[in-house]
């Protein structure tokens, strides 16, 4: 998943982006509400992991305005303030979950995988796209029950692209989905060029139909329909 964490404290948000990494998640850290809103209004997240109190405005409004401007992305809240009143007007403006600090951070990787499961893959455990499955907490892949050996890249590319089947994917959202703000550095598309390819070779390997077709000009689509 892709994850803005939005959290003043930097002992606690390095923490957060240390341990949800190693878990395979792309995070991001901002750090104030400004900062907050301008990423939100920029790139696309799967989860906003939110404090409350912000030094320069509230992460309530943040939550607000995403949900004012219909953007589709999961929502946990972090705050201090364990009250019932603020667990309740948290989750009543559209949060997903309520963690009180402090809070274990295995606790918060699992609301992260219910959330992934809710918005991605209707809540199921397993994931089947035609003859190809996902185990998406065991971040493993099959193609007629033979297990595809990917890098992280290929396992996140090709959730990516299930996720949105049948869909036409610019190259522009498959770079930051893959790499986040260190897009801005990269020269040139070629990384998603190399990354497409192995994972199309190792597909094929297994005898799975082609499915990721190229839209010239744009970008991908992962087409469910062929076959």
């Amino acid at each position: 998943m892709k994850i803005l964490i939005i959290e003043d404290e930097k002992t606690l948000s390095d923490s957060v982006v240390e341990y949800l990494t190693t878990e395979g998640h792309l995070c991001e850290a901002v750090y104030n509400f400004s900062e907050a809103i301008e990423k939100i209004e920029l790139y696309e997240y799967d989860c906003a992991i939110v404090d409350i109190n912000l030094p320069d405005g509230s992460g309530l409004e943040i939550i607000k305005k995403i949900k004012g401007n219909q953007i589709s992305l999961g929502i946990i809240i972090i705050s201090g303030r364990g009250s019932l009143e603020n667990r309740i007007e948290g989750l009543e403006i559209g949060a997903d979950h309520y963690l009180t600090k402090p809070f274990h951070l295995a606790e918060l990787n699992a609301h992260l995988k219910s959330i992934n499961r809710r918005i991605n893959f209707s809540g199921h455990n397993e994931i089947t796209a035609n003859e190809i499955k996902i185990l998406p907490e065991e971040h493993r892949a099959f193609v007629h029950d033979k297990e595809l050996k990917l890098t992280k890249k290929e396992y996140d590319l090709l959730l990516f692209f299930i996720s949105n089947k049948n869909r036409v994917i610019t190259k522009i959202s498959l770079a930051e989905y893959l790499w986040g703000d260190f897009m801005d550095t990269a020269d040139s598309f070629d990384f998603i060029y190399t990354h497409i390819k192995n994972l199309r070779k190792k597909l094929l390997k297994l005898d799975c139909e082609d499915y990721i077709q190229t839209v010239y000009g744009v970008g991908y689509k992962f087409d469910l329909t062929i076959g």
